[in-house]
């Protein structure tokens, strides 16, 4: 019955009734913006490693930076935030972001880039922890679902777009013009939200010891576990997804782009059929997106070796890793309905740790064996998630029984 409580809660706080989704498809932007920015040097690495005459492990840093600062400023900004607006905030983190993909392009030194992506993790961290939890207060609760499913689109879109965009991009013009570029977009989509946000005012600042109680909610625990065990086992195998599109599948160089951009079409589908799907039985889903990774994974790595199984197993990766965010998004918002925010902020901390962490150990194992054996240790993780996706099904089904 709890579950149920917890959900019907979550409706009732739904935002006003009449229905404008101009501010729900502004946050989803602003969560592309950020994790697109974030992605952006995945594909950009060589160039930037050449340019800057640095070693490509230090360039990688690019990523796994911003990655681990982001798992720190997320609670940070929720706890500094106090009562202010929360669209004051989200505006000025967007604003920030402009500043750092600028100062990015400009960067003589690799100690500069690093600079400006200290700046992004600071905006990756606030920026998710914000706008996660904004769908309860822009719609009413019966579109909470599908708007969550909006927001976190920008999420899945970045995750997966972010890389062959910014390789094209760069490809064409060089890897300063792709970080330009992005301080461009990221500039209309601050105007984007100036113009659609309405005030979204706090009443009760959060409190240090808020965190500290939702991390002994044995819900919130789950969804941090099954989230590690999701996000690290993906960008174990995904930060290698070049190679192994080229290496083990034999695809063309001049197929990966489209490749890439056929997997970002899947994972942006994926959301929107994971999202509402999550809002009526979180459980279940969750459940069936740690089958489907671990599937993938497992099946790349036994049919990936040709053009056509490394392109169907890729579609169907994308599938699968497009409603984890989504997913685990709601699973944290119903396990902590009245702190919300809190509740984001411990899950964008974990799904960054989670990053950094998949993509290291990824290299660790690459370097030390191959790529195919990468693959099927990455599978283990959400095979893992298989069992505690059982352990939170059978927990909401008793908890609605």
């Amino acid at each position: 019955m709890k579950l149920r409580e917890e959900t019907d809660g979550l409706q009732r706080k739904g935002g006003p009734d009449r229905e404008n989704w101009l501010p729900v498809y502004a946050a989803g932007l602003s969560t592309f913006c950020v994790v697109t920015t974030e992605m952006l040097p995945v594909g950009l690495m060589t160039p930037i490693a050449d340019d800057l005459q640095t070693s490509m492990g230090t360039a990688g840093l690019t990523l796994s930076l911003p990655a681990l600062l982001a798992a720190l400023f997320a609670p940070t900004v929720v706890l500094l935030a106090g009562r202010i607006d929360r669209r004051r905030i989200l505006t000025t983190l967007l604003l920030l972001l402009v500043v750092a993909n600028i100062i990015s392009a400009l960067a003589s030194t690799i100690g500069l880039l690093l600079a400006a992506r200290i700046i992004v993790g600071l905006c990756m961290g606030g920026i998710w922890a914000v706008a996660g939890g904004l769908a309860l207060r822009l719609v009413p609760g019966r579109s909470i679902g599908v708007a969550t499913a909006i927001i976190f689109g920008g999420v899945a879109a970045a995750s997966v777009l972010g890389v062959p965009v910014g390789a094209m991009i760069g490809d064409a013009a060089g890897w300063r013009f792709a970080f330009a570029a992005m301080a461009v977009f990221c500039a209309i989509v601050l105007v984007v939200n100036l113009c659609a946000l309405p005030a979204l005012p706090v009443h009760q600042s959060v409190r240090l010891s808020q965190f500290g109680h939702q991390l002994l909610n044995r819900r919130i625990q789950l969804g941090l576990a099954i989230t590690f065990l999701f996000v690290a086992g993906h960008f174990m195998a995904y930060t290698f997804i070049r190679p192994l599109l080229e290496v083990v599948s034999g695809i063309g160089t001049q197929w990966v782009g489209l490749m890439l951009f056929a997997y970002g079409a899947a994972g942006i589908g994926g959301n929107f059929v994971a999202g509402p799907g999550a809002a009526r039985r979180t459980g279940a889903t969750l459940l069936c997106i740690a089958g489907a990774l671990a599937a993938v994974l497992f099946g790349f790595a036994l049919f990936g070796n040709s053009a056509l199984g490394g392109a169907v197993v890729l579609i169907l990766w994308g599938i699968a890793y497009g409603g984890v965010s989504v997913s685990l998004q709601t699973w944290m918002m119903k396990s902590a309905p009245s702190d919300i925010e809190v509740a984001t902020a411990l899950f964008v901390a974990i799904f960054n740790i989670a990053i950094a962490a998949g993509s290291f150990a990824g290299g660790c194992i690459v370097d030390q064996f191959d790529l195919g054996t990468n693959l099927l240790v990455a599978g283990i993780l959400p095979s893992l998630g298989i069992l505690l996706g059982l352990k939170a099904q059978r927990l909401a089904t008793a908890k609605v029984d």
